[in-house]
């Protein structure tokens, strides 16, 4: 008879073993964007922008697919390019934008929710927002009526948030100095 042993992630070692070195020619890619559908892009563009800091970048429509796609990130909107062509190439050079996709008609259907994807069937979970302080950002969060899924002293793991935006996917919002002692570096 075998003794069961409690599944484990792969140990260090195992999961260095498997990455390879990235190829020469992939030197020059970025994780450019993440995209959340989403169902109003009022709502939406208020909390990223309003609550969150984010810029929109830029904006585009697409009429005979009836759907828009907005991009946000952590820029300066005084470093946005003017010329449109030029803004295009910009836009997608930015590190870690959030594209956000609406499918026009949404906002009105009352019936319309997007998978969050942190309930069965489990998927896609979060996105991450450095904080120079969590406590800080948690209790501004909390003036504004966000929704929180965890605050920074609840559970196990301290010091860290999850707070949602308004189509329930869930942002983590943690202190890159924390997550040192967090992780048991």
């Amino acid at each position: 008879m075998s003794e069961q042993s409690e599944p484990c992630g792969l140990s260090d070692d195992a999961a260095f073993s498997i990455c390879s070195d990235p190829d020469p020619s992939t030197k020059d890619f970025l994780l450019q964007q993440t995209m959340l559908r989403i169902k109003d892009p009022k709502k939406s563009l208020d909390f990223y922008t309003r609550v969150l800091g984010m810029t929109l970048i830029q904006k585009f429509d697409f009429p005979t697919m009836k759907f828009s796609l907005y991009f946000l990130a952590y820029e300066d909107k005084h470093d946005i390019p003017k010329d449109a062509k030029e803004k295009v190439a910009w836009t997608f050079s930015r590190k870690a934008t959030l594209e956000l996709t609406h499918n026009w008609g949404t906002e009105n259907d009352e019936n319309q929710a997007y998978h969050s994807g942190n309930s069965d069937p489990r998927g896609f979970g979060h996105i991450g927002i450095a904080v120079p302080d969590v406590n800080v950002a948690c209790k501004r969060f909390e003036d504004l009526g966000v929704k929180f899924v965890k605050k920074p002293d609840d559970g196990k793991m301290k010091g860290l948030a999850f707070i949602q935006d308004p189509d329930g996917y869930w942002i983590e919002i943690l202190s890159p100095n924390n997550m040192v002692s967090l992780l048991s570096v």
